[in-house]
């Protein structure tokens, strides 16, 4: 009876199982899957029972954005020392550890994102609860390092800082996917220059670090 019981109360996970498999079959087939209906069956599950989860492809890949920027706010924020660092810091931690999450699904991004990494600034539409969801955490950083005068604070162009922070930050994407060096070494160099040279943008310096900047680009060409 008690077996009986366990496993009539047991119920699968399918928030996670879907976009698991989603990612699984990316990564065998190159492509997202052509229909809910035949992907749902390979699952064992009715179409109708899918939608109780997502609602289209583009829903599952919106959560897994979303759910790789939250392990890396998990991660960061585990941190004690985090709370101590300079607005610049944590922008920087944030980066870097969000690379490291990056690397565990980097098969799965290259699928569908490798051929359209040229494009700097291009957003595909499943990213968008992404950009909301880290905008908030940009402005965070923006309020701290007001209040500790690190960064400037400047009528108009104050408010788009979180843009811009956006912009590096997908930047950064992009460079990390075409990047070929060992254990991308120069990602690590790519955040750490450009997140210099932002944060001096938005403070009161920027010379240096924009020529240092710029001859790091063309030196990677």
């Amino acid at each position: 009876m008690t077996t009986t019981a366990a496993k009539k109360n047991t119920k699968k996970d399918f928030k996670k199982i879907i976009p698991d498999a989603f990612k699984e079959y990316v990564l065998e087939h190159g492509d997202s899957p052509k229909s809910i209906f035949k992907f749902s069956k390979d699952l064992k599950m009715k179409e109708e029972e899918f939608y109780s989860y997502f609602t289209s492809f583009e829903a599952i890949k919106s959560a897994i954005w979303v759910e790789m920027f939250e392990d890396t706010l998990s991660q960061i924020e585990a941190q004690e020392v985090f709370n101590e660092y300079s607005a610049r810091e944590k922008f920087l931690g944030f980066l870097f550890t969000w690379i490291e999450i990056l690397k565990k699904n980097r098969s799965y991004l290259l699928s569908l994102y490798g051929s359209s990494s040229s494009q700097l600034t291009s957003l595909p539409k499943e990213a968008s609860d992404f950009k909301e969801k880290f905008k908030d955490f940009a402005n965070e950083i923006i309020l701290e390092g007001k209040e500790t005068e690190e960064i400037a604070n400047r009528p108009f162009i104050s408010e788009k800082y979180d843009e811009a922070m956006w912009i590096q930050l997908w930047f950064v994407f992009q460079y990390w996917l075409k990047d070929q060096s060992p254990r991308f070494e120069k990602t690590d160099a790519a955040i750490e220059k450009s997140v210099n040279l932002a944060f001096d943008l938005m403070g009161k310096s920027a010379l240096d670090s924009f020529l240092d900047f710029a001859k790091f680009m063309y030196q990677s060409k």
